[in-house]
């Protein structure tokens, strides 16, 4: 079976999930990082965000991926302000109220986390801890995981997707702003059940 093209980028922060500049934006977009032509960002990460972002010229893809309905789910890496109580990593995981509606339920875990230090820096107050969660959706909404943080009182200094089905960015070994072409295997990853 012959695949269209299908990329893994390491999206780094400051660059915005998408080809075309906005006026009197700071932000850089994808063009700058090489990426082959006509390739379009399925779903979206923020310009403070990073991590996996998949591109693809093959159309429908983008609905398999980021249908809610399709239950598909995505990994991300979240250090939070402080450090959250059992009892607001459970409201967490039950879902918050964002914005007038529910979030779906998720999966929380406090996790260890080696990345690389981001550029700029994240902010950093000798007074006040932060720790990691690992937050696994099924779904998307604009700005969603800054947003479930702040629900519990710990906002998101950094946010990272690490993965997509089990297309896990980490064992890819793409520094920020590398891609590659993605295997069969690998795409085969991406639709993969967690």
């Amino acid at each position: 079976m012959t695949y269209a093209v299908l990329i893994a980028l390491n999206k780094p922060y400051g660059v915005l999930s998408q080809f075309t500049p906005e006026p009197g934006s700071r932000w850089t977009t994808l063009a700058e990082l090489g990426l082959p032509p006509k390739v379009y960002p399925l779903g979206r990460l923020d310009a403070d965000s990073e991590g996996l972002l998949l591109l693809s010229d093959e159309p429908g893809l983008n609905t398999r991926l980021l249908d809610p309905k399709q239950g598909h789910q995505r990994e991300y890496w979240v250090q939070v302000e402080r450090i959250p109580t059992a009892a607001s990593l459970t409201k967490l995981a039950a879902g918050v109220e964002i914005r007038g509606t529910h979030t779906a339920p998720c999966r929380v875990t406090r996790i260890e986390v080696d990345l690389p230090d981001r550029n700029p820096p994240i902010r950093h107050r000798l007074n006040v801890p932060d720790c990691w969660l690992s937050l696994i959706l099924t779904e998307g909404k604009n700005r969603q995981v800054r947003r479930m943080t702040a629900a519990i009182g710990h906002p998101t200094l950094r946010l990272y997707r690490a993965a997509i089905g089990r297309l896990d960015l980490p064992k890819l070994t793409l520094g920020p702003g590398a891609w590659k072409q993605l295997s069969a295997e690998e795409r085969t990853a991406i639709f993969a059940r967690t």
